[in-house]
């Protein structure tokens, strides 16, 4: 089309990260410029259309709280399009934010999706993010975008594992010479442990909780892995940072299903810790199975570099120390774990060589 080397020049090239819990976008030439959760509210009209009331942010607030003809919607599931037309508007929503609402703009746009996805999920993003406005859409997978946005060498004949916790879904992959040898990907993510401590406080306590609760729970109380002997060290890092001891308790509000009346309860950070037992079970035994399965010289690398953790899930306390106690190898967590794909998407669009040898055909 002749127009389109006019329309690149009011384009900003755009990376999103299109994830379960949260969409984050790049610019090219300006860094993140938006991270909001992946929800929308719709409200349903009277010829059964919807029509979109809020996305990101506000919409979350909506989480569980909507009259009848309001409906918050959560687009993505297991890290990937489960209602195509609202994840079209969410992405509308999002790129015309980020140009302003400047509408003749179609920009380009590399999208990070999990390594497991199939032809049809991955032919469902790109028409999405066309219908939105994209001129051209690029796919890479999560870990290889994680492992360009930690920094990782992945150009070069060594190898890199990567472990990429997400909403959804939990990625592990082996990375050399700009390609996945390895990786797997396992639809257990934060979704999956908000759910199970929801479900614990219900069966153990008889308490209703919401989905936002639970989730509040786990960033709050929620850890992987207690250490039983008291160590003075990180008591003096703490004291270093002034950051505040995690606590081990906290008081929630839900509806007691015996009497149907609101109450409030003390729960501690074992409980949390019980709760999502099977979740972190599958995370370390996916992690396992990828060692297992990385050839010998690359297994040789990983005793070297050790695995890097990354995605919202790496900041679930004690995670790192439960892997490198189970895996015996070093075990480093990104900087801006949330941020970490979007970041290497972003240099893969800055780096269009790069992004030739890495992007999925």
């Amino acid at each position: 089309m002749f127009l389109d080397p006019l329309l690149g020049m009011f384009s900003n090239d755009m990376a999103i990260d299109l994830g379960t819990a949260n969409t984050l976008v790049y610019v090219k030439g300006k860094g993140i410029v938006l991270s909001e959760p992946s929800v929308v509210a719709v409200r349903k009209d009277a010829r059964g259309g919807n029509r979109v009331v809020a996305v990101g942010k506000e919409a979350k607030m909506m989480l569980g709280r909507t009259p009848g003809n309001i409906q918050a919607i959560r687009p993505m599931k297991d890290g990937v399009i489960a209602d195509f037309e609202v994840t079209e508007a969410m992405l509308r929503h999002f790129i015309r934010k980020v140009h302003n609402r400047r509408t003749l703009v179609r920009p380009r746009i590399i999208i990070s999706v999990p390594s497991g996805i199939t032809q049809v999920e991955k032919r469902a993003v790109k028409e999405s993010a066309e219908s939105a406005g994209a001129r051209e859409v690029y796919l890479i997978e999560e870990p290889m975008a994680a492992a360009i946005g930690a920094g990782l060498p992945i150009t070069e004949p060594t190898s890199s594992m990567v472990v990429d916790i997400g909403g959804g879904t939990t990625e592990v992959a082996v990375i050399s010479l700009a390609g996945v040898v390895y990786a797997k990907s396992v639809r257990v993510g934060g979704d999956k442990m908000d759910e199970a401590i929801l479900q614990y406080i219900k069966r153990k306590h008889n308490l209703l909780i919401g989905e936002r609760t639970a989730e509040m729970i786990k960033t709050t109380i929620g850890n992987a892995y207690f250490d039983p002997p008291a160590n003075p060290e990180p008591r003096a890092q703490d004291d270093d940072d002034a950051d505040p001891p995690m606590p081990d308790s906290m008081d929630i509000k839900g509806r007691d299903l015996i009497t149907g009346i609101p109450k409030t309860l003390r729960i501690t950070a074992d409980e949390v810790r019980h709760a999502i037992t099977e979740q972190i079970d599958a995370i370390v035994e996916t992690v396992k199975i990828a060692l297992e399965q990385t050839p010998p010289e690359l297994a040789a690398d990983i005793v070297d570099n050790g695995i890097v953790l990354t995605g919202g899930g790496a900041l679930l306390k004690g995670l790192d120390a439960l892997l490198a106690k189970e895996t015996h190898l070093p075990i480093s967590i990104t900087e801006d774990s949330l941020s970490t794909v979007v970041l290497g998407s972003g240099k893969a669009l800055d780096n269009l060589d790069l992004l030739k040898e890495v992007m999925i055909k």
